[in-house]
């Protein structure tokens, strides 16, 4: 009997060792806050009063832009977007990178289109790697609580 309780407890010991080791239960905030390569965009996301809004029920998917992303912007872009007075626009290039629903890497195919939060299409492509706009996509599916991050290696603009 112990031999048998053990054996039980030892696979669902097991199958749930994955589960905890990503970001099991984690809104799509709290992944990136706690990734220093989101330095900028969580910035960003608390200048453009949007945090409530993306630890929300969802389900969303993030193109998340790097710091890197972010550091290839023409010098000043990042500093300019973050006043106050350019809120709105902020927030615009914010939701551009959000769509609504759960999209997986799996999910997608070359040429489709994807409505933005912000209001506008992106552009997928499958071709040589993941991109969005024009963006490739250096992780993909990194799931949360309330939707799908998807690490993108530049920053979309709207049109």
């Amino acid at each position: 009997m112990f031999r048998r309780t053990y054996l039980a407890l030892t696979a669902a010991a097991l199958m749930a060792g994955p589960a905890f080791a990503d970001n099991h239960g984690k809104d799509i905030v709290d992944i990136a806050a706690g990734n220093e390569s989101f330095s900028t965009l969580v910035a960003a996301v608390q200048a453009a009063d949007l945090v409530d809004t993306l630890k929300g029920e969802g389900p969303f998917t993030v193109f998340a832009p790097t710091d890197d992303a972010f550091a290839a912007l023409p010098a000043g872009t990042v500093e300019d977007l973050l006043k106050p007075e350019n809120k709105d626009k902020l927030t615009a290039v914010l939701t551009y990178h959000v769509v609504p629903g759960k999209v997986m890497s799996g999910d997608l195919s070359d040429g489709m289109t994807a409505t933005t939060v912000q209001g506008t299409d992106v552009t997928i492509g499958t071709t040589d790697g993941v991109t969005v706009d024009g963006a490739k996509v250096v992780q993909a599916d990194i799931e949360a609580s309330n939707g799908v991050i998807h690490v993108i290696d530049s920053v979309i603009l709207p049109k």
